[in-house]
């Protein structure tokens, strides 16, 4: 299972050389910074645990991850979701489909007559985790301290690239979501070596949520990424010409991205090179395709072939 090491090409886009890290190429179970974030649970042993318990999206990579996980362990997976569409219930396809093959349980809180309003950590918090040791809870995303070490892995191979190329300095660009990834990587380059910053842009909530998860992780301000700010507010989830516009203009490099996030990180990072950024880039494909084959259809129905 290939969780380690990934190869970084060069693509040329906007008259511009960006180089690429390959994360994609990682174990589909665990693509890209779910393989990462989650390496720390891979290879430590947890006796005690008999359930797994996550919540998210129902096409969350992190659920498909996660049920992997508990697959491999021998665990149940209790996966929570604030809502389940009908439509992707009737037809399961991508994450969710993958997640129930690996024997996930997918719980809809909008069915629970016990919620009472509240949010979907606040109700596993109080209503599900009891402190034994047999439950093991990840937050949203794989937004926890597990996360590190995994992290500190990926900027290990980032490091030993550049030393290889013979840079002077590196900007890495990632698209964030609960920003665990790019939090942990700046992090660790500013331990071992400061020519290299992390930029990243909000996909979730904005910029002020952003922020706020960076705090959660990392009180201390000067570890956190530069949040580079967009020129126009997107909603997360929500199809945009725009997004799929630039879906395809980066996959016709040759490397397939994903449309959730991926599309709002090109359009950051075209904004940073038209406005003069010179210094050699590093995109981090953080894998995910596996929600393609949801989203893909979706964007068809609304915009059809472009």
């Amino acid at each position: 299972m290939k969780l380690t090491q990934t190869p970084v090409e060069a693509i040329n886009i906007w008259q511009h050389k960006v180089y690429v890290k390959r994360d994609d190429l990682l174990h589909p179970e665990f693509s890209g910074n779910k393989a990462r974030k989650f390496a720390y649970f891979l290879n430590h042993d947890f006796p005690a645990v008999k359930r797994l318990i996550g919540y998210g999206s129902p096409q969350a990579n992190s659920l498909y991850s996660l049920s992997a996980l508990a697959k491999i362990k021998g665990w149940q997976l209790d996966f929570y979701v604030d809502h389940l569409p009908t439509y992707l219930s009737q037809h399961p396809c991508g994450n969710y489909q993958a997640a129930l093959n690996n024997g996930a349980q997918i719980i809809d809180l909008s069915q629970c007559e016990d919620r009472q309003g509240r949010d979907t950590d606040t109700y596993i918090r109080e209503q599900i985790l009891t402190g034994s040791e047999e439950q093991l809870f990840v937050p949203e995303g794989g937004r926890c301290s597990f996360a590190e070490p995994g992290v500190a892995q990926l900027g290990q191979e980032i490091l030993a690239w550049k030393r290889e190329q013979g840079l002077s300095g590196l900007l890495v660009f990632l698209p964030s979501g609960t920003g665990t990834t790019a939090l942990y990587l700046q992090k660790y380059f500013l331990a071992h070596d400061a020519s290299v910053r992390v930029n990243t842009c909000a996909v979730v909530g904005g910029d002020a949520y952003l922020r706020q998860q960076f705090t959660q992780l990392a009180p201390d301000e000067s570890q956190h990424p530069q949040i580079i700010a967009m020129d126009k507010r997107y909603h997360f989830g929500k199809l945009y010409l725009a997004f799929y516009q630039m879906w395809h203009e980066v996959s016709a490099t040759g490397i397939e991205f994903e449309l959730l996030y991926d599309p709002l990180g090109w359009i950051c990072l075209k904004q940073q090179l038209q406005q003069g950024l010179d210094e050699p880039v590093l995109y981090l494909h953080q894998g995910g395709l596996l929600g393609n084959q949801s989203m893909l259809p979706r964007y068809k129905r609304k915009y059809g072939e472009l």
